[in-house]
Formats: C-alpha cells, sequence, structure tokens
C-alpha cells in the first residue's frame, strides 16, 4: 500500500512538472524557497532546456495581492526559450490582511509594522541563483506589474549595482521613495502605463485619496529617470494599433547610452496590458539593449 502511495505521488508530481512545461514554454518551472532575515519566501524558476552558461536573469515581481504566480499572462517563457535566460518569480511574503507584496512604502504598510528588507532580499536572490545555475554575472533584470513596478523602481534606486535594468508596468513611485531616494547610479529604465489607469493614476495621487500613500505623476515618474540618465532628446513613435493606442515616447542619448522608454497606452486601465502590445516582447527588447 505504502508503495502504491508514493507512485501515485510521483506520477501526480511529474503531472504537475509536465503542465507546468507545457504552460506557454519548452523548459521547466520549478517552486523553491529562500530565507531572508527571518522571513521565508518564495519563488518559481523557469529554465529554458539546454540555457546555456552565463545566460542572463529575469525577475518578475507580482503586483499586490496577486496569488497565481506566475499563471498570470506574463508572456516571458517562449521569449526566454529563443532567446535562452532564466526567469524567477518571487512571492513575497503576507502583510496584516494577509496579502502578497513588496515594500514599496504603502501607507497602511508603514503604519502597521510591514516593513522589510525586499530589496535585500532580491539582491541576494539573484546572487544564489547565479552561482546555483551558473548564470550572468552581470546581465540582471527586474520587471513588475503595479506594486512589482513599484519594487522594480526600488531596485532602480537601491540596486543598481546589481540590475542592468528594470522595466515597470502599471508601476509608480511613492511620493516617500521621491524626497528619500535618489538614482546615485542611474540605469536605463522602461515604464509601460495606462491613461486611465485608476490605481496607479496617471497624474500621481498627491494628497492619498486612495489610501496607499501620496504617489508622484507618472509622467513625472518617468521624467526623474530621463534627467537622471541625462537624456537628451525624446523619440516618439506609435506601435500598431491593437485595441488602444500606445505612444511610445523613447528619451535616448543618455550617459553610455542609456535610455528611457515609456509606453503611454491611451485609455489603457490598471493593467499588464497584452491586449495593446506584446508587453513582453517590448520589455525584453528594451533590456537586450543592455546585455554585455
Amino acid at each position: 500500500m505504502r508503495r502504491l502511495f508514493l507512485s501515485i505521488v510521483v506520477a501526480i508530481c511529474c503531472w504537475a512538472a509536465a503542465v507546468a512545461e507545457g504552460i506557454d514554454g519548452t523548459g521547466t518551472l520549478t517552486v523553491h524557497t529562500f530565507k531572508h532575515k527571518g522571513k521565508r519566501y518564495s519563488y518559481h524558476l523557469y529554465l529554458p532546456k539546454n540555457l546555456p552558461e552565463g545566460a542572463p536573469l529575469l525577475m518578475v515581481f507580482h503586483g499586490y495581492n496577486s496569488r497565481n504566480i506566475p499563471s498570470v499572462p506574463y508572456g516571458f517563457h517562449p521569449i526566454a526559450d529563443r532567446e535562452g535566460f532564466a526567469v524567477c518569480y518571487p512571492r513575497g511574503e503576507n502583510d496584516y490582511k494577509g496579502k502578497p507584496y513588496w515594500y514599496v512604502g504603502y501607507q497602511f504598510h508603514i503604519e502597521n509594522g510591514g516593513e522589510r528588507d525586499d530589496v535585500g532580499f532580491a539582491v541576494r536572490l539573484a546572487k544564489h541563483l547565479q552561482r546555483e545555475y551558473r548564470l550572468s554575472e552581470d546581465n540582471i533584470f527586474a520587471t513588475g506589474h503595479s506594486n512589482g513596478g513599484a519594487m522594480s523602481y526600488m531596485l532602480a534606486y537601491k540596486a543598481s549595482d546589481t540590475f542592468r535594468a528594470v522595466a515597470s508596468v502599471s508601476g509608480h513611485i511613492m511620493e516617500v521613495m521621491y524626497r528619500t531616494l535618489k538614482p546615485e547610479n542611474p540605469i536605463p529604465v522602461m515604464e509601460v502605463h495606462g491613461t486611465e489607469d485608476n490605481l496607479s493614476r496617471w497624474n500621481g495621487d498627491p494628497y492619498n485619496n486612495d489610501g496607499w500613500g501620496a504617489d508622484i505623476a507618472t509622467p513625472r515618474a518617468v521624467g526623474v529617470w530621463a534627467a537622471a540618465n541625462r537624456c537628451t532628446y525624446e523619440v516618439t513613435d506609435t506601435l500598431p494599433l491593437r485595441r488602444n493606442k500606445v505612444i511610445a515616447h523613447r528619451y535616448v542619448g543618455g550617459t553610455d547610452g542609456n535610455q528611457v522608454w515609456f509606453y503611454e497606452v491611451v485609455g489603457g486601465k490598471h493593467s499588464w496590458a497584452e491586449r495593446d502590445l506584446d508587453t513582453a516582447e517590448e520589455i525584453w527588447k528594451f533590456f537586450s539593449l543592455y546585455i554585455k
């Protein structure tokens, strides 16, 4: 009976692995845990088949209260198979409401003791994955949606020696970040944002009407990084129309060739914007400019 039970368990595990592999890529998707400063985090790791030594690493940070990680349609696995990079999906611990999050300075987290060293965790995890899977020491990138987009900005501010570039989708810069942090070593930044976003508002939330904490307007947030990177001019383009019009503002001519990309989704809501553009492809197009 015990052998039969074990056989069933093994069969179920193999089936689950096969399902994970077949979601949207041909590689393997596995689940792991990682401890940092007394906090136990988990993460999913996607590795394409025959991944070369020294491959880039992409870390994807979820939004507030996102639980179906990484089944949301980020769309990176086929690109990872084609281009040869690893994809990591960290999961933040729950807050006092029981919702997974990244600490970026939300007012209710400050008031209820939700502060923790998520930036330190991300840096340590990236270095662990480098060693464990012989990934590139230089080509590490971060992206995320909503709260994960704000986390990507935090990494740009505080971990630019680890991450070469970041991309935020429907993310925001909290006013506390804007006033207390400075881009010491500016890196390339990308933002994809809907003009009708009702959570990470296009014009910001300067008076904290939504209860998350004051944050700055999206064009201003992008402007911070365009200025920090010393970009000298803007190139504007319109992407092929899918649903909402997408205007690509690319600020170029920056220090060391750095650029800042800003995709304005006209009428877009708070989403990954995958119905308006191939978000994952555009993000990787941006990151690929900075692969050593």
